[in-house]
């Protein structure tokens, strides 16, 4: 009977000779291109000699040039290949400014020393547990996000034989369901802040009602640009954002949060008007700006439309903090920019338009996602009653 294959990886029986000046261990390893070959390493003692072999099998050469993964590597080091992959995968910079906290402040200090081969699911499901508890849900999922691509690179190099975050407990929202504008609090909140002198002062009514007029997010609304606007057919065109990175200040970055996300898209005639209005306003928009583009960063001359009060571009985290200020003086403290886009796509269902054309409007990659948290629930009218009114009415006399 043939003796059995070695499987990859693995070495034979260690055999152990006397030499002259001490002992020589020798056997056969299975390296991971397949092949049979002898190895062996010397030492004074039997057991330093063995030892030695051993060592030599398990840091046998792996098929990869560049970085090499065991069960010993720790996760520290596991972490920072996983960056390099993801980044140059050509992540948005504000993903990857995420990623790198998520992993200074969250991941590794809770796990940074562990070995590869001493991960459980368990460490990992009680770690995202931590990290919800203090955290937040919305901070555990992305740390679990994370984790799952790490592993996922370490099964990869035949480091872990599976991956272990994808089995832990799922993590549920902590977050309420954000609630939709009725057309009767769009009118009145569009009203108090045209009548806020804060607002005004912060040039936030013309600013909230193109956000209204599209569903954009702040990033975006502060990156539209007058030559994105054609006002012959009444239509704003999205292709960027601003965002804020570290160490570089504002930018506009021509792309927005997602590729497929660039799109155009008609206004209504009311945003129109207010934007003629308010092209009449001002002589120039012209302002230079850092642009951020296939990478590379320059600066340019750029007219956004909405720049911040003092001039150049409008920082979208600043403009949150207004934001909040005048909807809780307006009496809607349960209101944010997300309830904005939240409208927008629940006034669209409610007007009966598709799940895909709200998912357009939104730049909604999935329908799911639109349906689920931009579309209104709970409906008393649900259409159901004209449907099975059908059931018994035949039936009744005449």
């Amino acid at each position: 009977m043939a003796r059995p294959r070695l499987p990859v990886g693995t070495a034979g029986q260690v055999r152990v000779y006397a030499t002259s000046n001490g002992w020589r261990a020798r056997c056969q390893v299975r390296d991971y291109d397949g092949q049979v070959r002898d190895i062996e390493r010397r030492a004074s003692t039997k057991a330093k000699a063995k030892v030695r072999l051993a060592e030599a099998v398990r840091d046998r050469v792996r098929p990869f040039d560049d970085a090499t993964l065991t069960g010993e590597s720790k996760i520290g080091e596991l972490a920072e290949l996983w960056f390099a992959e993801v980044r140059d995968l050509d992540r948005s910079p504000t993903t990857m400014e995420q990623y790198r906290y998520s992993l200074d402040n969250r991941i590794l200090p809770a796990m940074g020393g562990l070995r590869l081969q001493e991960v459980s699911v368990s460490r990992v499901d009680q770690t995202v547990k931590v990290i919800r508890a203090k955290h937040g849900a919305a901070t555990a999922r992305m740390a679990r996000s994370i984790l799952s691509g790490m592993f996922g690179l370490a099964v990869r190099h035949d480091a872990m034989v599976a991956n272990p975050a994808r089995d832990i407990a799922r993590i549920e929202s902590d977050e309420k369901a954000a609630r939709s504008l009725t057309v009767d609090e769009a009118r009145d909140l569009r009203a108090k802040i045209v009548a806020s002198e804060k607002a005004v002062a912060w040039d936030l009514p013309d600013f909230t009602d193109m956000m209204l007029a599209t569903g954009f997010r702040i990033g975006e609304t502060s990156a539209i640009t007058w030559d994105a606007l054609d006002f012959g057919v009444g239509t704003v065109r999205l292709r960027g954002t601003v965002i804020r990175l570290k160490g570089q200040g504002l930018i506009l970055k021509l792309r927005p949060k997602r590729r497929g996300s660039e799109r155009t898209l008609e206004l209504p005639s009311w945003a129109v008007d207010m934007l003629r209005a308010r092209r009449e306003r001002r002589d120039s928009w012209v302002t230079k700006a850092k642009v951020l583009q296939d990478g590379e960063i320059t600066i340019r001359e750029v007219e956004p439309v909405f720049t911040a009060p003092m001039g150049g571009l409008r920082d979208p985290s600043n403009t949150q903090s207004d934001l909040r200020a005048v909807f809780d003086a307006a009496g809607y403290d349960w209101v944010s920019s997300h309830v904005f886009r939240k409208t927008v796509g629940s006034l669209m269902d409610a007007a009966g338009l598709s799940a895909r054309a709200a998912a357009d409007q939104l730049g909604h990659k999935r329908v799911s996602m639109t349906q689920d948290r931009y579309m209104g629930r709970g409906l008393v009218r649900t259409g159901a009653k004209d449907v099975l009114e059908r059931l018994v009415q035949d039936d009744r006399p005449s």
